[in-house]
């Protein structure tokens, strides 16, 4: 049996089980704005280091957002949410930052 088959079935297998009913975020779109705002080079090198089982500040940064925005969209208090704003701010503005830098830096 060759690889795509072997692959295929344990999709299947998984799907039957029911393992990816209950995935996190599932049935919203996912917002790729910051992956295609990060230069090319840079997220190859990031999947690399992903791949290896180390991430970038970067990609750290990247996902504190995700999930900040997430938390502020299940927030009724309105006050929480300033909070939750002001935070998600600071992490764009660091993430701004640090892309700053990288671009500085291959010159």
């Amino acid at each position: 049996m060759n690889f795509d088959k072997l692959v295929e079935a344990a999709i299947k297998e998984a799907q039957e089980r029911g393992d990816f009913e209950d995935l996190p975020g599932k049935g919203k779109p996912i917002d790729l704005n910051a992956y295609f705002d990060t230069p090319e080079d840079i997220r190859v090198a990031q999947t690399v280091l992903k791949n290896a089982g180390m991430a970038s500040h970067e990609a750290d940064l990247l996902k504190e957002i995700a999930v900040l925005k997430e938390l502020r969209a299940g927030t009724l208090d309105e006050n929480k949410k300033r909070e939750i704003f002001k935070e998600i701010e600071k992490k764009q503005i660091e993430f701004g930052l640090a892309m700053e830098r990288q671009k500085r830096q291959r010159r």
